[in-house]
């Protein structure tokens, strides 16, 4: 199939698949989840909404399902969104930790997961195969249980076993690949030339999805946008997300400015931090932010940008930091899992070098729960007199 060509009058098309390497655009009705050429898509820009547009009577996401590009009547839902927003002290200014872990499946990719899956419901794909270092196939798992579509899973064989567990329940074919995580990447893609392939990483109605995050803290907050957003990067869906909602709502007139998008990676598996500061990345090396080792983003131009595009910035952490930054939540009640504590391990980083000051409105996102890696949490846990 060629790329539609672009049309010489300026005036509003309707939405439409953006390939903004090439400039290439796609029908939202074409079933696909990649340009021609192979890069990655997302959804040209849209007019965000208000908050009158809000459906104040539906308690998930779907409260802002005026804001996605398509209707989509009968929506694949398990309740994701309405995720709850803490105040705690962090050092000796305070932070909103936005709990994405108490989603259906315990990770913020219930967010994605629920629109990607309703779209491809609603168009009758009977099967899926999808690739994940945990959270991901979980959550694709789930929606796709709800939806009764078929699943298959792909996941590196260092996959947390809870994460692995999680899935098969959901009813899925899960299959551990030998190798790291773009090993297991590069295998669903070749299986993809037979199996519809509902890549969290590529997929552009995950990233719709993914953007509610953005539409539900400006509620969250009143209807104003925080100051700061810090949060960890693999993939880089949540910076993506952010980067789109904000900018509807900055295009809606709803907000002021969008938030500064600040991003902490594993230093062991850094590739996004080295492209925004223009290094050469650093030598991978295994990580206790699974959810964060993914060393060719393939959205990774596009992430920068929009770091960039908020005037934000990046940290990469070393590990000793993520497992300090681990104990030091569940000290204060909240049990998440070391890839979301490398968010907030950064905090720190990010106020020596002046991106966070005194005053401002800072929201940290812990996107997945402590239970989900329990062999890494049991690890740092355990009392060394205990374990000796």
């Amino acid at each position: 199939m060629q790329p539609e060509s672009r049309p010489a009058d300026p005036r509003p098309t309707a939405p439409h698949y953006l390939d903004e390497r090439s400039g290439a655009r796609y029908p939202l009705t074409d079933p696909r989840w990649r340009g021609d050429d192979g890069a990655p898509l997302t959804v040209s820009a849209l007019p965000g909404i208000t908050r009158e547009d809000v459906d104040t009577g539906t308690r998930s996401l779907w409260r802002y399902r005026a804001a996605l590009p398509l209707d989509i009547p009968t929506p694949v839902s398990l309740g994701e969104g309405l995720t709850p927003l803490v105040e705690k002290a962090w050092g000796e200014a305070p932070v909103l930790f936005k709990l994405e872990w108490f989603s259906p499946t315990g990770s913020f990719k219930d967010r994605g997961s629920s629109v990607m899956i309703s779209l491809l419901a609603q168009r009758g794909v009977p099967e899926v195969i999808e690739d994940s270092s945990g959270n991901g196939g979980a959550s694709v798992a789930a929606y796709c249980a709800a939806a009764g579509i078929r699943a298959t899973i792909l996941a590196p064989a260092s996959t947390s076993p809870a994460k692995v567990l999680q899935a098969r329940a959901y009813g899925a074919r899960v299959e551990l690949v030998p190798g790291d995580r773009d090993a297991t990447a590069a295998e669903t893609l070749r299986r993809s030339a037979r199996t519809y392939y509902a890549g969290h990483n590529w997929h552009p109605f995950f990233l719709q999805g993914t953007k509610t995050l953005a539409y539900e803290l400006w509620e969250d907050l009143g209807f104003t946008a925080p100051d700061n957003v810090v949060t960890v990067a693999g993939a880089g869906s949540t910076v993506l997300g952010c980067d789109l909602g904000f900018s509807e709502l900055l295009a809606a007139g709803q907000i002021r400015r969008r938030p500064r998008l600040l991003v902490a990676q594993p230093a062991h598996c850094a590739p996004i931090h080295a492209a925004f500061h223009g290094e050469p990345a650093a030598p991978f090396a295994p990580t206790i932010a699974e959810g964060a080792a993914i060393r060719a983003p393939v959205r990774l131009p596009e992430v920068v940008r929009a770091v960039r595009r908020s005037d934000g910035d990046m940290a990469a952490v070393p590990e000793d930091e993520i497992a300090a930054a681990a104990r030091r939540l569940a000290a204060m009640g909240l049990y998440a899992e070391p890839t979301s504590a490398t968010a907030a391990a950064a905090i720190d980083v990010f106020r020596a070098r002046g991106a966070i000051r005194p005053g401002e409105t800072t929201v940290v996102l812990l996107t997945g729960s402590g239970l989900k890696a329990a062999t890494t949490m049991s690890a740092l846990f355990t009392d060394r007199k205990d374990a000796s």
